[in-house]
């Protein structure tokens, strides 16, 4: 099995030769985050487990551009772009807005979902099928979208 954790530890040597100091910074920070959880929990990440961290990472990332750009500092937010690109570089690739409506759409039909009250059901659904390929924050608006109706 490929690991990813490999492939990071490989473009961390690249960046390195290639002396782009801003790749290697998001990559020993995306290796640190993994090294923090094996050591806390005394076990190897497998990919699955690796792109909920990155996943995560993308998140924290978000958040700070919105807050930056709230509060003006462009600076700040361009830092953040350039950290996403690199994160986003290892995940699976992203899912289109037509093909996140049809798994909604999927769900709510397998899950019998009709109102609000069944968003947890949905995304329970939703969520180990689509980390790492969306934004699960948006896809909580479709899925409100279609069960508003």
């Amino acid at each position: 099995m490929d690991l990813l954790k490999n492939r990071i530890k490989d473009d961390m040597k690249s960046a390195m030769k290639a002396k782009e100091k801003g790749k290697l910074n998001v990559i020993r920070m995306i290796l640190a985050a993994i090294k923090q959880i094996e050591v806390d929990e005394r076990i190897e990440l497998d990919n699955a487990r690796i792109i909920v961290v990155l996943d995560k990472m993308l998140k924290q990332r978000r958040e700070s551009i919105k807050q930056f750009n709230e509060a003006g500092r462009t600076d700040l937010s361009d830092i953040e772009e350039a950290e996403i690109l690199v994160i986003q570089g290892y995940l699976p690739v992203a899912l289109t807005e037509q093909e996140i409506d049809s798994m909604v759409g999927k769900a709510i039909a397998d899950t019998g979902a009709t109102s609000i009250k069944d968003m947890g059901k949905v995304m329970g659904i939703l969520k180990p099928q689509m980390l790492g390929r969306a934004d699960m924050s948006a896809v909580s608006v479709v899925i409100k979208a279609k069960l508003a109706r």
